[in-house]
């Protein structure tokens, strides 16, 4: 450890944030480490509990931070007559969306801040509370019921002026409470006492079901009906006063880095903008007044690129238009699959023996991705290549090159060959998993596979925006994602991990796509290990920290079919996140998030090898000629070696794919739930190595099929799932027989039980975080109010498979987990109050936080030539 402590070094994808740091202060005892955590806990309480847990819309509205929702002016005329009627009065929004109603009670609170309001209603405060923020962290029940009641003596306190407001509010009060009765009786108890009023919402059915039914509830609530649809932009969802907000510090750190080392203030850089309008006219004039130039604006996702001075970032990040300023920051590419996946075994239904139920998979229709979209966000594609012949439905460069009919690096085509490619030799040898799938080309990489984040964010914006830009989003013109049956997304590239997730304009955009329903597949990375061959954690990828996306690492398959022999690859990128914010007390809070979410073979894969025409080769076969097959030297059937998180992630893309054609009616929550569920444990790997475990294609196929697709728009908790019973937790692939993994991660949670699987839980639906949920004592609570229902268990420990099932792996370490801490083998803690800038030792690796690496960096184009220095894909 000594040496590699004396050759630290910071090391960025982006060279130049390099920095040399030192480790010495780091290597405290856990006594230090552990009262730090203490001291984050009392920074954030001292503040007082309202300001803790809750957010002030009305201050919001007061400096400009809310604008009020152009529709639904009935709906908040209809929460101010109620409110207005005094205490005991309390009106509840229902829609069968997710969406919109936290837009309606913005716009109250900005009618309360503008005194647009009856006598009753002014001088009132609107905020909105953070349930999920009640439980994280908490170390028991009596815990949380002591936040709680910190919360109502503040609001008890102030004397009838605080109107809060609860989205799921059925999870707060009430049988259908996440957070335990005794904190329902104690809501339930101070709305009866009069102390505050409160704006709930949630869906019709919930609220019939959980406040009407109760007699004693009934009394105190009133149903507002949200009347027609409930659309929300981007900018609305950006405004959503949720656990989902902007967090801290609206200038990410690398970019104060930036700004300390410009040469003045004159100098200038490109930036990516996050606000709700970039048109405010306060934002209008400071560009003006700063010779801000504005560059390719991204309405969908509420982001705009700007070229502008350092001197003029921190006047941006004050204004109260602006949510978060981030760099242009560099984006760079980070045995036979569809026989060791399983692929194979569902292609063919009438050979399957009736393993994949009824409906689609009984007839003669093949299993191969037909009618079913998967957008590759890349270094383009070779569109001559046999792989993809006829099936490219639409291909833009957002590069400056403008060649969306080539690939000149050579990543794209292989990452696409592996989700959808047609073999063009040897049978079906090299197939892709999903082959007969639709094909969308974005290029986002240019010629030597470096691209940016506002080229990325562009295309991301594409994705949800109307076919035709000029004209409305109407039915005849919809969204390219409906055009195109956009139903997968891959994303075999990105960044490091620096700001939270909640900060993230590319997270934040991914976020965006997955509650339009459409999956989004992000490779982790490829920093699993240093120059001198140690493990490193803590270096998973932006955007693959994004809870909402499928975070997908890199497994070993040693060349064979056969999944006994499989590991992860050295290379992999581990848990957990650690991207962060600093709040306004100067603690820094790190994401901390299990990551991946399961891997899939990474190693030495044959895919398609793009060309030039005329026998020119790609750039990464140009420098490395060792990687062309030389299965054949025809142009445009071209096969070559590549390997990373980039070749994994593309395979599970496929996967998704095949889910979606025989259901479509899957949410990405689904998806993500049963690839976690059905996938293999590989023995001796904990969770932050390999997830829930190895992909396995045959299995979640299988289990997609058997999923509901009649299910009403918003399911009751333990509403059945399935079509028919539960299947058997097996897959053969291979001769060999291994057990599912049987539950899915939450955040630092795993959740196991058949009822995952049986049963509908809350957590499947749109616009909910499937991974970003916090719990509470026997596992009850899952983020804002959402509840797992009867039978499924909660374990909250980093684990290593014993190679059966992952939740019954060996803990690793002996402390205990406390809040949302992640305890590893030598008992150090990581924890919010933790800092890790120049790395802490776990076990047999290294933690890393903060972008710094210990010893040198492994290069990632030399992890894609290289990968493990074990047996590949055989060339035949």
């Amino acid at each position: 450890m000594n040496k590699i402590a004396r050759r630290t070094l910071s090391c960025l994808l982006t060279a130049a944030l390099a920095a040399t740091v030192s480790l010495a202060p780091l290597f405290a005892d856990r006594a230090h480490a552990q009262s730090r955590d203490g001291v984050r806990a009392s920074a954030r309480t001292d503040r007082g509990a309202l300001a803790a847990y809750a957010r002030d819309l009305t201050a919001l509205a007061r400096r400009g931070r809310l604008t009020p929702v152009g529709a639904h002016g009935a709906e908040v005329g209809a929460l101010v007559r109620v409110l207005s009627r005094g205490a005991r009065n309390n009106p509840v929004l229902t829609g069968e969306t997710p969406y919109g109603k936290a837009s309606i009670v913005a716009a109250l609170a900005a009618r309360v801040a503008a005194g647009d309001v009856p006598a009753a209603l002014a001088g009132k405060r609107v905020l909105t509370l953070d349930t999920g923020s009640l439980v994280e962290g908490a170390r028991d029940a009596a815990e949380v019921n002591a936040r709680v009641r910190s919360v109502l003596a503040e609001v008890a306190a102030a004397r009838g002026s605080v109107i809060l407001f609860v989205n799921d509010v059925d999870g707060l009060v009430g049988a259908n409470a996440a957070h335990g009765a005794v904190a329902s009786r104690l809501f339930a108890d101070a709305l009866a006492r009069g102390d505050m009023n409160l704006v709930g919402a949630t869906t019709p059915a919930a609220y019939q079901t959980f406040i009407r039914s109760d007699a004693s509830l009934a009394k105190l609530f009133d149903e507002v009906p949200i009347k027609g649809a409930t659309s929300e932009t981007a900018s609305d969802v950006a405004k959503r006063a949720d656990d989902d907000s902007f967090a801290g510090d609206k200038i990410a750190p690398d970019l104060r880095e930036m700004m300390r080392s410009a040469r003045s203030e004159n100098e200038r850089t490109s930036v990516i903008l996050q606000a709700d309008d970039v048109r405010d006219a306060e934002l209008v004039a400071l560009f003006e007044r700063y010779g801000v130039r504005v560059g390719a604006a991204m309405a969908e996702l509420g982001a705009v690129k700007l070229d502008v001075p350092f001197g003029a970032l921190e006047a941006l990040a004050a204004s109260g238009a602006t949510h978060h300023l981030s760099p242009d920051r560099a984006m760079t590419a980070s045995g036979h699959v569809t026989a060791t996946t399983g692929t194979d075994q569902i292609r063919n239904p009438q050979s399957n023996g009736g393993l994949l139920g009824t409906g689609l998979l009984a007839t003669t229709s093949s299993v191969d991705g037909t009618g079913v979209g998967i957008a590759v966000i890349d270094s383009g594609i070779d569109a001559a290549h046999a792989s993809f012949a006829n099936r490219i439905k639409f291909k833009k460069d957002f590069t400056p090159e403008n060649r969306p009919d080539q690939d000149p690096f050579g990543h794209g085509s292989h990452v696409t060959g592996a989700a959808a490619g047609a073999s063009t030799t040897n049978g079906n040898m090299y197939q892709g998993v999903a082959p007969k799938a639709n094909i969308i080309a974005l290029r986002v990489l240019d010629g030597k596979g470096v691209g940016t984040t506002s080229a990325l964010l562009a295309a991301l914006n594409w994705i949800l925006s109307p076919a035709d830009p000029t004209k409305p989003l109407t039915p005849a013109n919809p969204t390219n994602a409906t055009k195109y049956n956009v139903r997968v997304v891959n994303m075999s590239l990105g960044a490091p991990a620096l700001d939270s997730y909640k900060n993230d304009p590319v997270c934040r955009a991914v976020r965006k796509l997955v509650d339009a329903g459409i999956v989004v597949v992000a490779a982790a990375g490829n920093d699993g290990k240093d120059t001198a061959g140690n493990k490193l954690y803590g270096r998973i990828h932006s955007p693959g920290d994004e809870p909402s996306a499928i975070t997908v690492g890199a497994a070993n398959t040693f060349g064979t079919d056969a999944r006994s022999d499989d590991g992860v690859t050295t290379f992999s990128s581990r848990g957990p996140t650690r991207g962060s914010y600093l709040d306004d007390s100067g603690v820094r809070h790190y994401d901390n998030l299990y990551k991946p979410d399961l891997v899939a073979p990474g190693n030495k894969l044959i895919f398609a090898e793009s060309d030039m025409g005329s026998g020119a080769r790609n750039y990464i076969v140009t420098q490395n000629p060792q990687l062309d097959s030389g299965i054949t030297d025809n142009d445009n059937k071209r096969l070559m070696y590549l390997s990373g998180t980039s070749m994994a992630s593309p395979v599970v893309a496929g996967a998704a794919a095949l889910m979606l054609q025989v259901n479509p009616k899957l949410t990405p929550n689904e998806i993500k739930m049963i690839l976690m569920y059905t996938a293999q444990p590989l023995k001796g790997f904990d969770m932050l190595e390999q997830g829930a475990g190895e992909l396995n294609v045959a299995g979640a196929v299988q289990l997609a099929a058997l999923v509901r697709q009649d299910l009403p728009s918003s399911p009751a908790t333990g509403t059945s799932l399935l079509t028919a019973a539960a299947p058997t937790t097996q897959t053969t692939i291979a001769g060999q027989t291994f057990t599912w993994a049987q539950g899915i991660m939450l955040k630092q949670r795993w959740a196991k039980g058949v009822n995952l699987i049986a049963q509908y839980q809350k957590i499947y639906g749109l616009g909910v975080v499937l991974g970003d949920g916090v719990v509470l004592g026997d596992g009850v609570v899952l983020g804002d109010g959402i509840v797992l229902g009867d039978g499924v268990v909660l374990g909250d420990r980093v684990m290593i498979s014993d190679g059966v099932v992952l939740g019954d792996g060996v803990v690793l370490g002996d402390g205990v987990v406390l809040g949302d801490n992640i305890v590893t083998s030598n008992g150090v803690v990581l924890g919010d109050g933790v800092v890790l800038g120049d790395g802490v030792v776990l076990g047999d690796g290294v933690v890393l936080g903060d972008g710094v690496v210990l010893g040198d960096c492994v290069n990632a184009l030399s992890t894609l030539v290289g990968g493990d220095n074990t047996p590949g894909m055989s060339a035949r």
